[in-house]
């Protein structure tokens, strides 16, 4: 079998840049905004043609379509993303606690079940 490349990790492989300067390879969401937004703005060009049969604006609605798809897909994926990491440090930080006070005074499952086994 052939090994992958992790795209986290950096010297193994060209990197893929945009327009020589963004790293949509590494950057998290930029790969699947860029995607998405050329097909938004495939379908949005491609359907005012139809509608129309006016070349240039066409030309002008596919690339507002790139912009605004795009956009919007960074901004969901990011929000998201965000909300993601928080989740994982709130977990991360419970577990530790969780491993940090075990058997100890400081334990709320052991205060709960000694009061409510001394009734």
């Amino acid at each position: 079998m052939a090994a992958t490349l992790e795209p986290s990790e950096p010297g193994k492989g060209k990197p893929v840049k945009l327009l020589g300067i963004l790293d949509v390879e590494n950057i998290p969401c930029a790969w699947d905004s860029v995607l998405y937004g050329s097909l938004g703005s495939a379908v949005a060009g491609l359907g005012h043609f139809l509608f129309t049969s006016r070349i240039r604006r066409s030309c002008d609605v596919e690339v507002g379509g790139f912009i605004l798809v795009t956009l919007g897909c960074w901004f969901h994926c990011r929000y998201n993303y965000a909300k993601q990491r928080i989740q994982e440090r709130i977990a991360r930080e419970g577990i530790k606690n969780k491993i940090l006070y075990e058997s100890t005074h400081f334990d709320r499952e052991r205060k709960q079940t000694n009061s409510s086994g001394s009734n």
